[in-house]
Protein backbone atom coordinates (compact mmCIF):
# COMPACT_ATOMS: atom_id res chain seq x y z
CA UNK A 1 0.00 0.00 0.00
CA UNK A 2 1.22 3.50 -0.86
CA UNK A 3 0.10 6.55 1.09
CA UNK A 4 1.08 10.19 0.62
CA UNK A 5 0.42 13.15 2.86
CA UNK A 6 1.35 16.80 3.03
CA UNK A 7 3.27 18.26 5.98
CA UNK A 8 4.35 21.81 6.77
CA UNK A 9 7.52 22.48 8.78
CA UNK A 10 8.23 26.06 9.92
CA UNK A 11 11.56 27.53 8.93
CA UNK A 12 13.54 29.41 11.57
CA UNK A 13 12.89 32.92 10.28
CA UNK A 14 12.63 33.43 6.51
CA UNK A 15 14.59 31.56 3.88
CA UNK A 16 15.23 33.86 0.95
CA UNK A 17 16.92 33.28 -2.41
CA UNK A 18 17.08 35.29 -5.62
CA UNK A 19 13.73 34.02 -6.90
CA UNK A 20 11.66 34.30 -3.72
CA UNK A 21 11.26 33.49 -0.05
CA UNK A 22 9.40 31.12 2.23
CA UNK A 23 8.72 30.66 5.91
CA UNK A 24 7.86 26.95 5.89
CA UNK A 25 8.98 23.79 4.13
CA UNK A 26 5.96 22.24 2.42
CA UNK A 27 6.83 18.58 2.00
CA UNK A 28 5.21 15.34 0.86
CA UNK A 29 5.73 12.20 2.95
CA UNK A 30 5.22 8.75 1.46
CA UNK A 31 4.67 5.48 3.28
CA UNK A 32 4.94 2.14 1.45
CA UNK A 33 3.74 -0.92 3.41
CA UNK A 34 4.51 -4.51 2.42
CA UNK A 35 5.17 -7.81 4.21
CA UNK A 36 4.69 -6.25 7.64
CA UNK A 37 7.25 -3.47 7.10
CA UNK A 38 6.89 0.20 6.20
CA UNK A 39 9.26 2.39 4.22
CA UNK A 40 9.28 6.18 4.41
CA UNK A 41 10.34 8.90 2.02
CA UNK A 42 10.01 12.67 1.81
CA UNK A 43 10.24 15.14 -1.04
CA UNK A 44 9.93 18.89 -1.47
CA UNK A 45 7.87 19.96 -4.51
CA UNK A 46 9.51 22.94 -6.19
CA UNK A 47 7.63 25.54 -8.23
CA UNK A 48 10.76 26.27 -10.31
CA UNK A 49 10.24 22.85 -11.89
CA UNK A 50 6.48 23.22 -12.29
CA UNK A 51 5.63 21.21 -9.19
CA UNK A 52 3.02 21.70 -6.47
CA UNK A 53 2.25 19.73 -3.34
CA UNK A 54 -1.21 18.82 -4.62
CA UNK A 55 0.16 17.68 -7.96
CA UNK A 56 2.85 15.54 -6.34
CA UNK A 57 0.37 13.90 -3.97
CA UNK A 58 -2.01 13.17 -6.87
CA UNK A 59 0.78 11.61 -8.94
CA UNK A 60 1.80 9.36 -6.07
CA UNK A 61 -1.76 8.31 -5.28
CA UNK A 62 -2.22 7.22 -8.91
CA UNK A 63 0.61 4.68 -8.69
CA UNK A 64 -0.12 0.94 -8.44
CA UNK A 65 0.49 -0.54 -5.00
CA UNK A 66 2.97 -3.05 -6.44
CA UNK A 67 5.27 -0.39 -7.89
CA UNK A 68 9.00 -1.15 -7.75
CA UNK A 69 11.99 1.13 -8.18
CA UNK A 70 12.42 -0.19 -11.73
CA UNK A 71 8.78 0.31 -12.72
CA UNK A 72 8.65 3.68 -10.96
CA UNK A 73 11.14 5.10 -13.46
CA UNK A 74 8.70 4.29 -16.28
CA UNK A 75 5.65 5.70 -14.48
CA UNK A 76 6.90 9.07 -13.18
CA UNK A 77 9.28 11.66 -14.57
CA UNK A 78 12.25 12.72 -12.44
CA UNK A 79 11.13 15.08 -9.70
CA UNK A 80 9.62 15.27 -6.25
CA UNK A 81 6.89 12.65 -6.68
CA UNK A 82 9.29 10.00 -7.91
CA UNK A 83 11.84 10.96 -5.26
CA UNK A 84 9.52 10.39 -2.29
CA UNK A 85 8.41 6.99 -3.57
CA UNK A 86 11.88 5.86 -4.64
CA UNK A 87 13.34 6.71 -1.23
CA UNK A 88 10.44 5.02 0.56
CA UNK A 89 11.10 1.88 -1.49
CA UNK A 90 14.80 1.96 -0.58
CA UNK A 91 13.84 2.28 3.09
CA UNK A 92 11.38 -0.59 2.77
CA UNK A 93 13.95 -2.81 1.08
CA UNK A 94 16.48 -2.05 3.80
CA UNK A 95 13.98 -2.93 6.54
CA UNK A 96 12.93 -6.17 4.86
CA UNK A 97 16.56 -7.18 4.27
CA UNK A 98 17.77 -6.10 7.71
CA UNK A 99 20.59 -4.15 6.05
CA UNK A 100 21.48 -0.50 5.59
CA UNK A 101 20.62 1.25 2.33
CA UNK A 102 24.26 1.80 1.40
CA UNK A 103 24.86 -1.92 1.68
CA UNK A 104 22.01 -2.57 -0.73
CA UNK A 105 23.40 0.10 -3.06
CA UNK A 106 26.87 -1.46 -2.93
CA UNK A 107 28.45 1.82 -1.83
CA UNK A 108 30.78 2.57 1.09
CA UNK A 109 29.25 3.40 4.45
CA UNK A 110 29.16 7.21 4.71
CA UNK A 111 31.52 8.72 7.25
CA UNK A 112 30.74 11.82 9.30
CA UNK A 113 31.35 14.77 7.01
CA UNK A 114 31.56 18.55 7.02
CA UNK A 115 28.48 20.18 5.52
CA UNK A 116 27.92 23.72 4.33
CA UNK A 117 25.77 26.05 6.36
CA UNK A 118 23.54 28.25 4.19
CA UNK A 119 23.05 31.96 4.68
CA UNK A 120 19.88 33.09 2.96
CA UNK A 121 19.72 36.34 1.00
CA UNK A 122 19.44 39.40 3.22
CA UNK A 123 20.94 42.84 3.74
CA UNK A 124 24.77 42.73 3.87
CA UNK A 125 24.95 43.58 7.57
CA UNK A 126 22.37 40.91 8.42
CA UNK A 127 24.26 38.31 6.39
CA UNK A 128 27.50 39.35 8.07
CA UNK A 129 25.92 38.94 11.50
CA UNK A 130 24.71 35.46 10.56
CA UNK A 131 28.16 34.59 9.19
CA UNK A 132 29.76 35.76 12.42
CA UNK A 133 27.55 33.31 14.35
CA UNK A 134 28.90 30.49 12.15
CA UNK A 135 32.45 31.78 11.66
CA UNK A 136 33.90 28.51 12.97
CA UNK A 137 32.29 26.51 10.14
CA UNK A 138 34.80 25.56 7.43
CA UNK A 139 32.30 26.09 4.62
CA UNK A 140 29.45 28.58 4.23
CA UNK A 141 27.01 28.73 1.34
CA UNK A 142 25.90 32.25 0.45
CA UNK A 143 22.67 32.98 -1.37
CA UNK A 144 22.98 36.06 -3.59
CA UNK A 145 21.08 37.80 -6.36
CA UNK A 146 22.15 40.13 -9.16
CA UNK A 147 21.95 43.15 -6.86
CA UNK A 148 24.79 43.77 -4.44
CA UNK A 149 26.36 40.32 -4.74
CA UNK A 150 29.91 41.50 -4.16
CA UNK A 151 28.87 43.74 -1.28
CA UNK A 152 27.23 40.81 0.46
CA UNK A 153 30.15 38.46 -0.18
CA UNK A 154 32.67 40.97 1.10
CA UNK A 155 30.60 41.47 4.25
CA UNK A 156 30.37 37.72 4.85
CA UNK A 157 34.08 37.20 4.23
CA UNK A 158 34.98 39.98 6.65
CA UNK A 159 32.74 38.41 9.31
CA UNK A 160 34.01 34.85 8.77
CA UNK A 161 37.48 35.25 7.23
CA UNK A 162 38.56 31.64 7.79
CA UNK A 163 35.53 30.09 6.08
CA UNK A 164 35.53 28.99 2.48
CA UNK A 165 32.46 30.14 0.57
CA UNK A 166 30.11 28.62 -1.97
CA UNK A 167 28.18 31.30 -3.87
CA UNK A 168 24.69 30.38 -5.10
CA UNK A 169 23.07 32.87 -7.46
CA UNK A 170 20.06 30.67 -8.33
CA UNK A 171 20.17 31.67 -12.03
CA UNK A 172 20.01 35.40 -11.24
CA UNK A 173 23.16 36.69 -12.98
CA UNK A 174 23.76 37.66 -16.57
CA UNK A 175 26.87 36.64 -18.49
CA UNK A 176 28.11 40.23 -18.24
CA UNK A 177 27.64 40.32 -14.48
CA UNK A 178 29.34 36.94 -14.08
CA UNK A 179 32.33 38.09 -16.14
CA UNK A 180 32.69 41.15 -13.93
CA UNK A 181 32.23 39.40 -10.56
CA UNK A 182 33.98 36.05 -11.05
CA UNK A 183 37.58 37.39 -11.03
CA UNK A 184 36.95 39.01 -7.62
CA UNK A 185 35.76 35.87 -5.88
CA UNK A 186 38.94 33.89 -5.29
CA UNK A 187 40.21 36.68 -3.05
CA UNK A 188 37.07 36.24 -0.92
CA UNK A 189 37.82 32.51 -0.41
CA UNK A 190 35.06 31.45 -2.79
CA UNK A 191 35.64 27.83 -3.87
CA UNK A 192 32.53 27.27 -6.01
CA UNK A 193 29.96 29.34 -7.92
CA UNK A 194 26.62 27.56 -8.17
CA UNK A 195 24.32 28.16 -11.14
CA UNK A 196 25.20 31.80 -11.87
CA UNK A 197 23.26 31.98 -15.16
CA UNK A 198 19.75 30.81 -16.06
CA UNK A 199 19.74 27.22 -17.25
CA UNK A 200 18.46 28.45 -20.62
CA UNK A 201 21.50 30.73 -21.01
CA UNK A 202 24.20 28.58 -19.43
CA UNK A 203 25.90 27.79 -22.77
CA UNK A 204 27.63 31.17 -22.41
CA UNK A 205 29.79 29.66 -19.67
CA UNK A 206 31.62 27.61 -22.29
CA UNK A 207 33.10 30.85 -23.64
CA UNK A 208 33.76 32.67 -20.35
CA UNK A 209 36.74 32.29 -18.00
CA UNK A 210 36.06 30.22 -14.91
CA UNK A 211 38.60 31.43 -12.33
CA UNK A 212 36.50 29.67 -9.69
CA UNK A 213 34.84 26.31 -10.50
CA UNK A 214 31.22 26.63 -11.61
CA UNK A 215 28.55 24.12 -10.52
CA UNK A 216 25.36 23.17 -12.36
CA UNK A 217 22.23 23.02 -10.23
CA UNK A 218 19.10 23.98 -12.16
CA UNK A 219 20.93 22.90 -15.35
CA UNK A 220 21.46 19.32 -14.18
CA UNK A 221 18.76 16.85 -13.13
CA UNK A 222 19.63 13.34 -14.32
CA UNK A 223 22.54 11.33 -15.70
CA UNK A 224 21.54 12.02 -19.30
CA UNK A 225 22.16 15.75 -18.76
CA UNK A 226 25.88 15.31 -18.12
CA UNK A 227 27.09 15.13 -21.73
CA UNK A 228 25.75 18.60 -22.51
CA UNK A 229 27.21 20.10 -19.32
CA UNK A 230 30.88 19.27 -19.65
CA UNK A 231 31.84 22.35 -21.67
CA UNK A 232 30.04 24.78 -19.36
CA UNK A 233 30.51 23.47 -15.82
CA UNK A 234 33.15 22.02 -13.53
CA UNK A 235 30.76 20.37 -11.05
CA UNK A 236 27.17 19.22 -10.63
CA UNK A 237 24.87 19.58 -7.64
CA UNK A 238 23.09 16.27 -7.13
CA UNK A 239 19.71 16.71 -5.43
CA UNK A 240 17.29 13.84 -5.02
CA UNK A 241 14.27 16.07 -5.67
CA UNK A 242 15.72 16.73 -9.13
CA UNK A 243 16.89 13.22 -9.96
CA UNK A 244 13.70 11.59 -8.76
CA UNK A 245 15.28 9.68 -5.92
CA UNK A 246 18.40 7.84 -4.84
CA UNK A 247 18.29 5.37 -7.74
CA UNK A 248 18.85 8.00 -10.43
CA UNK A 249 21.10 10.05 -8.15
CA UNK A 250 23.55 7.14 -8.05
CA UNK A 251 23.47 7.03 -11.86
CA UNK A 252 24.07 10.79 -12.06
CA UNK A 253 27.04 10.56 -9.71
CA UNK A 254 28.57 7.80 -11.83
CA UNK A 255 28.05 9.77 -15.06
CA UNK A 256 29.47 12.96 -13.58
CA UNK A 257 32.54 11.22 -12.20
CA UNK A 258 33.15 9.54 -15.56
CA UNK A 259 32.99 12.97 -17.20
CA UNK A 260 35.54 14.39 -14.77
CA UNK A 261 33.06 16.67 -13.02
CA UNK A 262 33.19 17.38 -9.30
CA UNK A 263 30.25 16.30 -7.16
CA UNK A 264 28.26 18.49 -4.81
CA UNK A 265 25.49 16.73 -2.87
CA UNK A 266 22.71 19.15 -2.01
CA UNK A 267 19.10 19.38 -0.94
CA UNK A 268 16.02 21.59 -0.86
CA UNK A 269 14.80 22.78 2.54
CA UNK A 270 13.02 19.86 4.19
CA UNK A 271 13.33 17.63 7.25
CA UNK A 272 15.91 14.99 8.07
CA UNK A 273 13.76 12.40 6.31
CA UNK A 274 14.26 14.24 3.00
CA UNK A 275 18.01 14.61 3.56
CA UNK A 276 18.84 11.15 4.92
CA UNK A 277 18.85 9.26 1.57
CA UNK A 278 21.32 11.79 0.13
CA UNK A 279 23.88 10.74 2.77
CA UNK A 280 24.38 7.55 0.74
CA UNK A 281 26.15 9.79 -1.81
CA UNK A 282 28.59 11.29 0.71
CA UNK A 283 31.49 8.94 -0.18
CA UNK A 284 31.48 10.39 -3.71
CA UNK A 285 31.05 14.06 -2.79
CA UNK A 286 33.62 16.82 -3.08
CA UNK A 287 31.28 19.26 -1.32
CA UNK A 288 28.34 18.37 0.94
CA UNK A 289 25.44 20.81 1.35
CA UNK A 290 23.00 18.88 3.53
CA UNK A 291 22.11 21.42 6.19
CA UNK A 292 18.36 21.71 5.53
CA UNK A 293 17.19 20.44 8.96
CA UNK A 294 19.34 23.11 10.62
CA UNK A 295 17.28 25.78 8.84
CA UNK A 296 13.99 24.58 10.38
CA UNK A 297 12.45 25.75 13.63
CA UNK A 298 12.37 22.06 14.65
CA UNK A 299 13.03 18.68 13.04
CA UNK A 300 11.66 15.15 13.24
CA UNK A 301 12.26 12.83 16.16
CA UNK A 302 15.27 10.64 15.39
CA UNK A 303 16.46 13.36 13.01
CA UNK A 304 19.96 13.58 11.60
CA UNK A 305 22.74 14.26 14.07
CA UNK A 306 24.78 17.42 13.60
CA UNK A 307 27.68 18.46 15.79
CA UNK A 308 28.51 21.98 14.65
CA UNK A 309 29.50 21.53 10.99
CA UNK A 310 29.74 17.71 11.16
CA UNK A 311 26.88 15.64 9.78
CA UNK A 312 26.55 11.98 10.81
CA UNK A 313 24.86 9.20 8.82
CA UNK A 314 21.18 8.57 9.61
CA UNK A 315 20.05 6.12 12.24
CA UNK A 316 18.08 3.11 11.03
CA UNK A 317 15.13 4.53 12.96
CA UNK A 318 15.07 7.55 10.65
CA UNK A 319 15.71 5.97 7.25
CA UNK A 320 17.53 3.22 5.42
Amino acid sequence: MIRARRESWPIAGTFRIARGERSAAEVVVVEVSRAGAMGHGESVPYARYGESVDGVVAAIEALPDDVTRDSLATLLDPGAARNAVDCALWDLEAKLAGRRAWELAGTPEPDPVTTCFTLSLDAPDAMAARAREHASWPLLKIKVSADGALERLRAVHAAAPDAELVVDANESWTAELYARIAPELRGLRVVLIEQPLPASAADALAYLPRPVPVCADESCHVAADVVALRACYDAVNVKLDKTGGLTEALALVAAARAAGLRIMVGCIVGTSLAVAPATVLIPFADIVDLDAPLLLAHDRDDGLRYEASTLYPPSAALWG
